[in-house]
């Protein structure tokens, strides 16, 4: 194949590679396809929520799971993951008199105390200690302001736009851009960052998958033990992550992941209730998890087409006699079949398939180049192109062609 139409495969399938990152995990506005509630999860006490495909990015179901609100603690994973990717796990921490200062919930270090930072991301991801968590940005982004720079920096590039972090914790907070707040579906997708694509996500998992952790400072003045608060990991098999989170003004927050067979759901709530019902985030995060579990598998969305030929106008049939109509055979571009993919469905889900081809070609015809595409559709949107390509060269008509053809006959 010419080197000039190989690169123009390339060049489409960069293209439609950035069109599926697009469609998958970069959404900021509410999808297309979920037209009614079902009536498992007619009853979630969350006033946001959202259940995603980890794998895809896809958000299977949501309610409210666009608008902004606080996220408190859950806020953490964020914390933890910048960290992760920024920093040296052996680097010694010396607590400030402000985080020293932060509200309960603590985990009681004092100013000048000194930590190895990987004890504190127990701390931080175990028991949720607000202390530990400035420490740990003071330490990593040189100030609480610099790390929350950092932190939206990361949302940025994971397709979170429409969360604002100001600190570490998740402690209600407004400035002069905004309010500490994130969205349902902004969450999951920052926990699928954290536990399928971080180049960290084994450490982020080994963290937040232990259930208790000894260490102390480094002058072996003081110990600490902390365990884990998030029972989810407990409750259902296969339970992979979570990060619960509670503030006045949030109220109760959990994200958290589950992985079964080959399936991973991520669930993300927002304002899942108020005191004394502390136990409402974790009937819904049971109820979304059944219901993907239930209702969706993954199912190859392949088919083989049939392409045949098409007709080129203006060339030379494989004859030579122009009374005949020339055509060229088509196909999928080389290594298309071989990019195929399933996808996680629910029963009542199909896909579309659409050809996208011109009625004819014009001669000349080159041997690779692109002439149209198959594109596969769920839900109205796109989740696979291949492209279609001619296989065989049409040479066009042409004078001196017409010529030799004549004198050609002429002598026989």
């Amino acid at each position: 194949m010419p080197v000039k139409k190989l690169y123009s495969i390339l060049l489409f399938l960069g293209f439609i590679l950035c069109l599926s990152i697009n469609v998958y995990g970069q959404d900021t506005e509410k999808p297309e396809g979920q037209t009614e509630i079902p009536s498992e999860l007619r009853q979630l006490y969350a006033q946001s929520a959202v259940l995603m495909d980890a794998d895809s990015g896809r958000v299977l179901f949501e309610k409210n799971g666009y608008e902004q609100k606080p996220m408190a603690s859950t806020t953490k994973i964020m914390t933890l993951i910048v960290t992760l990717e920024n920093a040296n796990l052996d680097e010694i921490v010396t607590v400030s008199q402000y985080a020293a200062g932060m509200p309960d919930v603590q985990l009681g270090i004092r100013k000048d105390e000194q930590y190895r930072l990987g004890d504190l991301l127990y701390s931080l991801m175990l028991e949720s200690h607000n202390d530990s968590a400035v420490a740990i940005a003071e330490h990593v982004g040189g100030s609480v302001e610099g790390f929350a720079e950092m932190m939206n920096a990361k949302a940025r590039d994971i397709g979170c736009f429409n969360t604002y972090y100001i600190t570490p914790n998740g402690l209600d907070a407004t400035d002069e851009d905004g309010t500490h707040s994130t969205t349902a579906a902004d969450l999951a997708r920052t926990m699928r960052y954290c536990i399928t694509q971080s180049p960290k996500r084994e450490e982020f998992l080994t963290i937040t998958r232990t259930s208790s952790y000894s260490f102390g400072d480094t002058e072996g003045l003081r110990s600490f033990t902390v365990g884990n608060k998030n029972a989810f990991l407990t409750m259902m098999e296969g339970a992979l992550s979570g990060k619960t989170g509670f503030t006045n003004n949030a109220g109760y927050c959990y994200v958290g992941a589950l992985k079964r067979e080959e399936r991973t759901f991520i669930v993300a709530l927002l304002g899942c209730g108020w005191p004394n019902n502390r136990s409402y985030k974790w009937s819904d995060t049971r109820k979304l998890m059944s219901y993907g579990l239930e209702h969706y598998e993954y199912r190859d969305i392949w088919e083989e087409p049939s392409l045949g030929v098409l007709p080129v106008k203006g060339g030379i049939p494989e004859s030579g006699n122009l009374e005949e109509q020339s055509y060229t055979h088509i196909a999928l571009a080389p290594g298309s079949e071989a990019s195929h993919r399933k996808l996680l469905l629910s029963e009542q889900e199909q896909i579309t398939i659409e050809s996208n081809l011109p009625d004819a070609l014009t001669a000349p015809v080159e041997p690779g180049t692109i002439i149209g595409s198959i594109r596969y559709y769920l839900n109205h949107e796109i989740v696979e192109i291949y492209p279609i390509i001619a296989e065989e060269r049409v040479d066009a008509v042409s004078l001196p062609w017409c010529i030799r053809r004549i004198t050609t006959g002429y002598l026989l």
